[in-house]
């Protein structure tokens, strides 16, 4: 049955704990990885690959070798019955070693930060070369962004590589050859392999998303007013785990655009207020009003729950019920758009996205979408209203994965301790909020569901409180 009806209620918020134990991806797996890749482009006609990553734009590389750039470039060349090569400046030199991935290091100091020494190692077309790349060849370049129809002017051979990588690569494959965009191989929404996560990479996103979701129910616990944005922001208790995203707090006339970093703007009764924690793997964030009830916000929007949390909500919960191993995307933006779809709770982006170690992979999830949702996926619960108005917005953004029988009982079994951590996440979802999950839903965050419009009155959120027949 439907939701008929939402209210804000009295709600406990479980301990659900923080890991004890942290997952990690193994050699053996991404050497399966790079298995893979190959045998994808041996089928697209590809002679092999050179995969790009830098600081912003890690994931592909780190999936492939586990190495993620600290400061500078990196590109790891793949090519069938060759080790892999992995080319880092000075100082990824020794860090590359402690990753210990399935690759030979090269040293090509261009990618080192400008001044540093230059001395030690030759020209990049030389060391493609000897890689194995030459005049002829077909090579898949992977950046970190597929290009699709929508993208005008750029076909299969449009990189977002540097100048300097892609010409090289295109200068050594000659005019009888071809260096095209193979990002989706590793990325289209349906089958990219990054799309699909084996149980240790789920797990390794939940450990992720633990901690995010922690940071921002502390800042919902702990936010007052008096205290700056950058000392709120203290209450994330960032850890050291490589993020994601920038950490965003913001209120006052800054939090409408969502995206500021945490200044020194005093906190006050009656703000709007937002905030986001992203580590690699897991996001969550949350925007509502630094007030304890309708009485601290002005005369004219004292009808906020009702006009737009509710109805928010109430689309939220629709699209917790429908996700599910073999629903199509399109379901998904229905879900939301039969509720919400007025122009004036501004839902423009996807509601809906996969999430990996980049905060948005791809998303499968867009009108007339018939992409199927798969066991594996983990997909970013990411409705964000912008109505523009004094109505501000609301949100809950949060990360959960499909996972059918198998899956689960590889996860359960493999990983006992976040296993505990996502059933008591669901209990709390059906028990407390009412929310119908399917059993492939395995929330990762440790405010499910969880939205205090008020951000004072501290245990009260939004419930399902009735349903149609």
């Amino acid at each position: 049955m439907p939701v008929a009806s939402v209210a804000l209620k009295p709600v406990v918020l479980p301990a659900f704990g923080e890991p004890t134990e942290q997952p990690s991806i193994g050699r053996a797996l991404l050497e399966r990885r790079i298995e893979a890749l190959l045998a994808r482009g041996a089928k697209e006609r590809l002679d092999g690959f050179a995969v790009y990553g830098d600081r912003e734009h890690s994931a592909n590389v780190a999936y492939l070798s586990g190495y993620d750039p600290r400061f500078e470039e990196t590109l790891l060349v793949i090519l069938p019955g060759r080790l892999p090569r992995l080319l880092v400046g000075n100082e990824g030199w020794s860090y590359a070693e402690l990753c210990d991935g399935p690759y030979e290091r090269v040293l090509y100091q261009t990618f080192s930060l400008p001044a540093q020494p230059r001395d030690r190692s030759a020209a990049l077309s030389d060391i493609l070369a000897d890689c194995g790349i030459g005049p002829g060849q077909r090579i898949g370049a992977i950046g970190w962004k597929p290009f699709g129809a929508g993208d005008r002017g750029f076909g299969p051979t449009a990189l977002d590589l540097p100048s300097f990588v892609a010409d090289t690569l295109r200068a050594l494959v000659g005019p009888r050859g071809e260096v095209v965009n193979a990002a989706d191989l590793m990325m289209a929404p349906a089958d990219g392999l990054r799309a699909i996560n084996e149980a240790e990479q789920l797990a390794a996103f939940e450990f992720a998303a633990t901690f995010a979701s922690q940071g921002v129910r502390n800042v919902l616990a702990g936010a007052e007013p008096g205290m700056t944005e950058l000392h709120a922001a203290r209450l994330l208790g960032l850890n050291g785990l490589p993020l994601s995203a920038h950490p965003m707090l913001s209120s006052g006339r800054r939090a409408a655009y969502g995206l500021p970093s945490p200044s020194l703007n005093v906190l006050r009764v009656g703000d709007p207020v937002t905030v986001a924690c992203g580590v690699q793997g897991g996001l969550s964030a949350r925007a509502g009003f630094l007030a304890e009830g309708p009485r601290d916000l002005p005369a004219d929007i004292r009808d906020y729950v009702d006009r737009l949390v509710g109805p928010y909500f109430a689309a939220v919960v629709d699209w917790y019920e429908a996700v599910g191993i073999g629903v199509t995307g399109g379901t998904l933006w229905n879900a939301i758009h039969d509720r919400v779809g007025d122009p004036f709770f501004g839902i423009s982006l996807n509601p809906g996205h996969q999430i990996h170690l980049d905060e948005w992979m791809h998303s499968p999830v867009f009108a007339g979408s018939e992409i199927p949702l798969a066991s594996g996926m983990a997909l970013q619960v990411d409705v964000i209203p912008a109505t523009g108005t004094r109505w501000f917005t609301t949100n809950i953004e949060d990360g959960i994965a499909l996972a059918d029988e198998a899956l689960r009982e590889e996860f359960a079994g493999r990983f006992p301790e976040a296993w505990r951590r996502i059933e008591a996440r669901r209990a709390f979802m059906t028990d407390e909020l009412g929310i119908r999950l399917r059993p492939e839903i395995l929330p990762f965050s440790n405010i499910p569901a969880f939205l205090p419009p008020y951000w004072l009155a501290r245990n009260q959120a939004m419930t399902v409180s009735g349903r149609r027949l």
